[in-house]
């Protein structure tokens, strides 16, 4: 039992410790992809002793700023929710990263380690039920500073949150009809099938309208632009506006943990999560009957590596999206939501279940 949890608070700390250290190392990409977009320098002032190294000293520079600035807090405010409300927040997007299997069983003597911090079978609705907790952070933080713009930017919040989640929701069902599981490991596994011997059995094979509708409804979920309307820096500067210090550097924290779970999330459920063509368990298969045995460490690496990349090249996608498309007027965000993603996912769901009664699961 002892070994178990051992393994378990590993693996937990490996997974967090990526995380957060991805979270921040995001506050350099967007910087200097902004700047690139923009026919700028971007960050490249702060150093140690003369060292500069491409601007990424500023991260540490935000952290040190954040932690030295006084914490205010409104004399209306209400001080126990103002103070948990970014708490909420960030202990909810880590909560997420629990459940997202990023490698294959690792086998070690008679051991058999899953990569994968909490094995649930029920991980999506986990998953759903951690980020919608999340949104909480956010609500209280609008109401509890009893500003007129932080509560305008809860509320608003709150409206996108629920008009998305639902078209968040009913994209994924597709993906639980076809692969017959919520557990997201199981599903992984289940996506490395191959058609015809060629062509990878992902979830943007079998699901690709589900993969459009999740990608855009994730990124509404993370308040990011064209998305930002809680926010809303040229209107309302919302939630977030009576925060300072690390409180609001929690919430900054917060934007960039979601991102790295919603493209974490779209690896795993649309795009094999650590698997790679014809690669199996025991080694590479290929189409025309080659065979290349690897050991298992080999292999677990591979996958490892195979998310990471995935996962990475999301984060760069979605930076891309961030400081390409300008913010969408509210009207047009409920629209969206409503109006677009929430029929098109229903339509997916009709349109899977009848290919199913002719052509089966896929696992």
């Amino acid at each position: 039992m002892m070994e178990v949890l051992l393994i378990k608070l590993v693996l937990a700390g490996i997974v967090f410790f990526a995380a957060l250290n991805l979270a921040g190392f995001h506050t350099w990409v967007e910087r200097k992809q902004s700047a690139l977009i923009q026919d700028r320098i971007g960050a490249n002032r702060a150093d140690i002793f003369g060292f500069r190294l491409l601007g990424t000293l500023h991260g540490v520079a935000d952290v040190i700023k954040m932690f030295s600035k006084e914490d205010i807090v409104p004399a209306r405010a209400d001080k126990t929710l103002h103070t948990l409300a970014p708490f909420f927040s960030v202990f909810f997007a880590l909560a997420a990263f629990a459940v997202i299997p990023f490698g294959d069983r690792l086998i070690l003597g008679d051991r058999v380690i899953e990569l994968q911090v909490a094995k649930i079978d029920a991980a999506l609705l986990y998953i759903f039920a951690m980020l919608s907790l999340e949104a909480y952070g956010v609500i209280l933080a609008g109401f509890a500073s009893r500003n007129n713009y932080a509560i305008l930017g809860g509320l608003r919040a709150t409206a996108q949150l629920i008009s998305y989640e639902i078209a968040l929701g009913f994209s994924v069902l597709g993906v639980i009809m076809v692969y017959g599981t919520m557990d997201l490991a199981e599903l992984v596994r289940a996506q490395g099938r191959m058609i015809g011997g060629w062509l990878p059995l992902w979830g943007i094979v079998t699901q690709p309208v589900a993969f459009v509708v999740f990608v855009t409804a994730a990124l509404a979920e993370t308040r990011r632009l064209p998305f930002d309307l809680p926010e809303g820096e040229s209107e309302i500067i919302g939630y977030f506006v009576e925060y300072s210090g690390m409180k609001f550097g929690m919430f900054f924290l917060t934007d960039f943990l979601e991102t790295i779970v919603v493209a974490s999330l779209s690896t795993t459920l649309f795009f094999g999560g650590w698997q790679i063509p014809y690669l199996m368990p025991d080694g590479f298969h290929f189409p025309w009957g080659g065979v290349l045995l690897v050991p298992n460490l080999i292999y677990v690496l591979l996958g490892v590596a195979s998310f990471s990349i995935k996962g990475l090249t999301f984060c760069f996608v979605f930076m891309q999206l961030r400081w390409t498309l300008p913010r969408f007027r509210y009207d047009q965000l409920m629209s969206l939501g409503w109006k677009g993603l929430f029929p098109i996912a229903v339509v997916n769901i009709v349109v899977t279940a009848v290919a199913l009664v002719f052509f089966g699961k896929a696992s």
